[in-house]
């Protein structure tokens, strides 16, 4: 079984807390990330200013941000099939932190 990487090319700002995000394969995701922004870490990506502080890091290419947030770029490609997890995983963080 081959694992596909994926880097993150560009990016744009749609509206608050969405990013579309163009991948080296030719696709783009638009992803809304306010499902997730919760927890020790992205917990601060919902100060908008920070938010919209994302860049692409230049070795791993995904989408970074200057708290040291960050996201497995495959995650930001297969978004769609990945949020229902990613949210799951947030409220298991929290619940561990409480």
């Amino acid at each position: 079984m081959t694992h596909q990487f994926h880097r993150v090319l560009s990016f744009e700002i749609v509206s608050d807390y969405v990013l579309r995000v163009d991948f080296d394969d030719g696709s783009t995701q638009t992803i809304d990330f306010r499902p997730v922004l919760r927890g020790e870490v992205l917990s601060s990506l919902q100060n908008l200013k920070l938010f919209n502080q994302v860049q692409i890091d230049p070795e791993v290419k995904t989408l970074v941000w200057p708290n040291g947030a960050d996201f497995d770029p495959n995650v930001l490609h297969d978004w769609p099939k990945r949020i229902h997890s990613m949210v799951k995983a947030v409220e298991k963080w929290e619940l561990v932190a409480a």
